[in-house]
């Protein structure tokens, strides 16, 4: 597995530390990597989606 190391803003740290207290406890990181996660699984559904209208139209 690979470490990976984002920075962002102050700002944005303490809205995924919200979310997270929020959510019951869950740490920011966690939160970040749930959602990049999630968004990862609906792009690649996307590009399915596209790719078999494409299939169709032909």
């Amino acid at each position: 597995m690979k470490k990976v190391m984002i920075l962002i803003d102050d700002y944005l740290y303490q809205f995924y530390k919200k979310v997270g207290e929020n959510g019951g406890g869950i740490p920011p990181e966690q939160v970040m990597a749930d959602a990049l996660f999630k968004l990862a699984g609906e792009l690649s559904l996307n590009a399915l989606n596209e790719k078999n209208q494409l299939r169709k139209i032909k």
